[in-house]
């Protein structure tokens, strides 16, 4: 017997009624050479952490646009983040944690640069529909040809919105998410002044807990009580009530915030100028993405270009086109 069939019969033996077995994928768009040492899910794991969009994540943006503290959160840090709760509901539920892993260390490969103001950018010049799932998606299948498994690009491209994946384990992702930043990001706010712990309303405080970690807790175990032996992901009611008001309040304080966001009118002007550059100017455009311009079309292109950029690089790029080079000099 090899090691994946082991891990395989393991997984038989020990995972919830529920779980989504391995041996059981709908499979990839392309065919891999066998490996007898993995599972096709811990496969995909392993896929996603060597891709170039999975490192790029490290100078992406989450709430504070390139901050010089290095203590905020990243979006690899929320991606790291975000695995671990999923990892420790999947486990508390006996669902498949590789597959859980996958899917929320690819979630977010696809995020623009500058968080959701690069997404809104290009949803206004580029294409209404534009989200950083789809666009995660994307850069799985079509720009760094990751060939995962159904299941996996089915978990990343549903884990925002009104969408349900098909997998248990898909449907936890959304909610370890949602967990993760809503609390990182009170984290973040209170380390830039933004808030004050006290700051939350008190009902919100009592029903979730004082602190960081008292927070998550709750969250968590909220949905392992509610979903243990049941067919379905849920949190219990009034905790998701809470989370739901206590993600509205962020909203009012944080998310729109003018000190903590500030800087987005800038990022998105700088966004849009360089999308129009580039679709007047294809010929700059690194070989991979020309071809993609002949293909499907400039927009397409330029879009898939700018949401694979970091902040820095999107920065440095701006300055190389827009900046004249004696300014840059004297910087």
């Amino acid at each position: 017997m090899t090691v994946k069939e082991m891990l395989c019969e393991r997984e038989r033996s020990t995972l919830s009624e529920f779980a989504f077995l391995s041996e059981r994928t709908a499979g990839r768009s392309e065919a891999l050479g066998e490996d007898h040492l993995r599972t096709e899910f811990q496969r995909d794991r392993d896929r996603i952490i060597h891709s170039k969009a999975f490192r790029r994540l490290m100078h992406k943006t989450q709430v504070f646009l390139s901050p010089r503290d290095e203590h905020y959160r990243t979006r690899l840090t929320h991606t790291l983040e975000v695995t671990q709760i999923a990892r420790t509901l999947a486990r508390s539920l006996r669902l498949n944690e590789d597959l859980t892993e996958a899917i929320a260390l690819g979630h977010d490969l696809g995020h623009t640069p500058f968080g959701h103001a690069g997404e809104r950018v290009l949803q206004q010049l580029f294409d209404r529909d534009f989200t950083h799932c789809k666009q995660s998606l994307r850069v799985a299948e079509k720009i760094e040809h990751l060939c995962l498994t159904h299941e996996v690009l089915d978990g990343i491209v549903n884990h925002a919105g009104n969408d349900r994946a098909a997998t248990l384990e898909g449907r936890l992702v959304k909610y370890a998410d949602r967990i993760a930043y809503i609390n990182h990001d009170i984290d973040d706010a209170v380390r830039g002044g933004i808030l004050c712990p006290e700051d939350i309303p008190e009902h919100l405080r009592r029903a979730l807990g004082q602190t960081h970690g008292a927070r998550i807790d709750t969250m968590v175990r909220a949905i392992i009580t509610e979903s243990e032996g049941r067919p379905e992901i849920c949190m219990r009611a009034d905790v998701e009530q809470a989370m739901a008001e206590l993600r509205e309040y962020l909203f009012s304080a944080v998310y729109t915030n003018p000190t903590a966001k500030g800087e987005e009118v800038r990022a998105e002007s700088m966004l849009a100028s360089l999308y129009q550059f580039f679709c007047e100017h294809t010929d700059l455009l690194p070989s991979e993405y020309r071809c993609i311009a002949l293909e499907e079309g400039i927009g397409r292109a330029v879009a898939d270009y700018i949401s694979g950029m970091t902040d820095r690089y999107a920065i440095d790029t701006y300055k190389k086109y827009f900046i004249p080079e004696v300014w840059r000099q004297t910087e």
